[in-house]
């Protein structure tokens, strides 16, 4: 049997995109020849996946899992917003995120490998590439824990466009915990109180209306009032607990769940696509391109 080096394996990786494991697998089986090899991968239909991936997926769905005290949060990736109303796709995210929920991977690799009823979660991405014709792909995901004392809020908006997990400390109402997560997909704060934000972006923002208020002309000591009063509303817009509740504006979130004796302890959300740099075809240019062929 002809020595599967680990330099063999990258070589067919870089080839084919396909997986560590699935390019080991390949390389053994046709005793290690790249030629041979890429030929196996491309008859499994696996490399012809993988050429998928230099496509630009910023679309899919997000997606929330709760198995007693620990909770999962992940997104999933295509090409096109389309893919998101296919229900092979939306079971597939679906699983993925209860498998995360159960498992606890400790990164994106280690869930990669975790398994599923035909293979791992990285071979049911390549057949869901394969079978859906656009590139799909696992971008991220997070683990929650808790105890018994608290709970989980899930929620997500157009079907998993947005997804949001909360953990509410000294309560058990699940209902009350999604109430806040439906709050945290409206109104997108960063954090969940001033104490979380940074002080170098304390620090800038600083700056930036200290900036502001000179260029309207007002005089130094005026100037230091104001700064100190915009950027405190500049910290309640952003922190969770002080912003106003979206299902009583007339309270913030904090004082809200105080009347019921609780407290938010933190949340994540997901809104699929956010940082992806997303490629803007010209469709004018491409449709005349093609006449001109």
């Amino acid at each position: 049997m002809a020595q599967v080096t680990a330099k063999l394996v990258k070589e067919l990786r870089d080839m084919t995109g396909v997986g560590m494991m699935d390019a080991k697998r390949a390389l053994v089986e046709v005793e290690g020849s790249i030629e041979k090899a890429v030929d196996l991968l491309r008859e499994k239909g696996m490399a012809k996946a993988a050429k998928k991936n230099d496509r630009i997926a910023a679309e899919g769905l997000a997606s929330v899992a709760v198995k007693g005290n620990v909770a999962s949060i992940v997104e999933i990736n295509s090409e096109t917003d389309f893919v998101s109303k296919n229900e092979k796709f939306q079971e597939l995210v679906k699983e993925i995120a209860e498998l995360v929920a159960e498992h606890k991977p400790a990164d994106l690799e280690a869930a990669m490998k975790l398994p599923t009823a035909k293979g791992t979660i990285e071979s049911d991405l390549i057949e869901a590439t394969q079978v859906i014709g656009e590139k799909i792909s696992f971008r991220r995901f997070e683990v929650v824990e808790k105890d018994d004392n608290s709970a989980f809020g899930g929620y997500l908006h157009m079907g998993g466009r947005i997804a949001v997990l909360t953990v509410l400390e000294g309560t058990t109402d699940e209902a009350l915990a999604k109430d806040v997560a439906m709050h945290v997909a409206a109104i997108n704060p960063r954090y969940v109180n001033e104490a979380q934000i940074p002080q170098a972006e304390l620090d800038h923002e600083k700056q930036v209306l200290t900036e502001q208020a000179l260029n309207e002309g007002k005089p130094a000591n005026i100037v230091e009032k104001m700064v100190v009063g915009r950027l405190n509303k500049f910290k309640a817009e952003i922190s969770l607990v002080d912003q106003p509740f979206v299902k009583d504006p007339d309270v913030t979130v904090a004082k809200y769940l105080a009347a019921k004796n609780a407290t938010v302890k933190s949340f994540i959300r997901f809104e699929v696509g956010e940082g992806i740099e997303k490629r803007e075809d010209n469709f004018v240019e491409e449709v005349m391109s093609q006449v001109k062929k």
